[in-house]
């Protein structure tokens, strides 16, 4: 059966005039495809609600955050895998360290990840984050903002809000790793800042 499909498209590329070199091409290899959705930059950013902890404890149950209580702020809303992770743990003590040149005092910070609360609460406190980490177990907000992995887990991810409420930066492959991530959205903070 396989040879025959084979014997088809060859048959209809070269019928085509493609060049057959283009028809010997390895078709072994996969080839995955990021589609990229979610709000882009000067779409309204999606609201949303979600339990949080941050170093000191777990945030009361009928307190979750809410994106639209920081209407008027600049807000960065960064999507990671997993607490205890080398990259997250990186991205997160980068945040913490650069915590004043990046953000300062006039832009709230998440992070989001599908661990629990409880999870979040021992991980800021590891790292001594000086902001908090929501919880989205079911993906609910990772989806809306394209950062949901099919393995479970969310992508990671980085978007800056601006006080309007509208997109002004988004960044679909934060690389944790690299310092050129962290400079362009020190200066994607700034721009939307005004400074």
């Amino acid at each position: 059966m396989r040879l025959s499909v084979l014997a088809l498209t060859l048959g209809a590329l070269m019928f085509t005039g493609v060049p057959l070199a283009l028809a010997q091409k390895d078709t072994t290899k996969k080839v995955s495809v990021v589609l990229v959705g979610g709000p882009d930059v000067g779409k309204r950013a999606p609201d949303f609600s979600l339990p949080w902890a941050n170093r000191d404890g777990v945030g009361p149950v009928e307190s979750p955050y809410q994106l639209a209580s920081d209407r008027g702020r600049t807000v960065v809303v960064a999507f990671y895998p997993r607490d205890f992770t080398t990259g997250c743990t990186a991205q997160l003590k980068t945040f913490a360290q650069q915590y004043d040149s990046l953000f300062g005092s006039e832009v709230t910070l998440v992070g989001i990840s599908t661990d629990s609360v409880t999870t979040h609460s021992r991980f800021a406190a590891s790292l001594n984050l000086p902001f908090r980490l929501l919880s989205d177990p079911e993906q609910r907000v990772s989806k809306q903002y394209a950062s949901k992995d099919s393995g479970g887990y969310n992508r990671r991810t980085v978007y800056v809000i601006g006080p309007d409420g509208r997109v002004k930066y988004r960044n679909m492959k934060f690389n944790a790793l690299d310092p050129q991530a962290y400079s362009e959205l020190r200066a994607a903070v700034k721009t939307v800042r005004g400074s």
